[in-house]
């Protein structure tokens, strides 16, 4: 079932988080503080939304790198009941799709609650001073669509945050597979 994600209040602080990554090091908010910009991406490896833009979210974030985005993946999926998250193939997922980021696991869950992210693919896009300056969707690309995985929607995002400028509205919000929360882990 299709779930948008929460559109949390733009200006919100990017909340502090230490996860594994898919090659076993621990990373942090902390690891990205030079950069003038940072996309916080929670996927998945299995989901179809994630499957059909993966290659363009690879291309995007690669493109950008060089004006300064640094951009990080969560899977925070329960991976008891979606082994295809856990992260042996969350890394063939990197290979697949050509991420040059890392690719973090959110084993607790907590990651995705503190960013109030509610689907795969929920994008988080931050300023040089970490306050959120657009959640939304990559672009209109849809497992049900022929539309262009071309990033268009976060791509005129990423413009503005890197210029200094507000992200332009109206931001829609993305749309996937909803996060696969453990038993009692919910968000409330």
């Amino acid at each position: 079932m299709a779930v948008d994600s929460f559109m949390v209040a733009l200006g919100t602080p990017a909340p502090d988080f230490a996860l594994p990554s898919v090659e076993g090091e621990t990373m942090s908010l902390e690891d990205f503080a030079g950069a003038p910009a940072l996309l916080v991406v929670f996927m998945s490896n299995h989901c179809p939304y994630v499957r059909r833009i993966e290659d363009g979210i690879g291309a995007v974030a690669a493109e950008y790198r060089g004006r300064g985005l640094a951009t990080v993946a969560i899977c925070s999926n329960n991976v008891d009941t979606h082994p295809d998250d856990g992260a042996e193939h969350l890394a063939e997922q990197v290979k697949r799709a050509g991420f040059a980021f890392p690719y973090l696991v959110d084993e607790t869950q907590e990651v995705a609650k503190a960013y109030r992210a509610a689907c795969t693919p929920d994008f988080f896009l931050y300023d040089g001073q970490r306050r959120l300056a657009y959640r939304g969707e990559f672009d209109g690309a849809r497992p049900s669509n022929d539309l262009p995985a071309d990033g268009a929607s976060l791509r005129a995002a990423l413009d503005a945050v890197l210029a200094g400028r507000a992200a332009p509205e109206p931001q829609n919000p993305s749309m996937g597979c909803g996060i696969k929360w453990k038993p009692g882990n919910e968000p409330g």
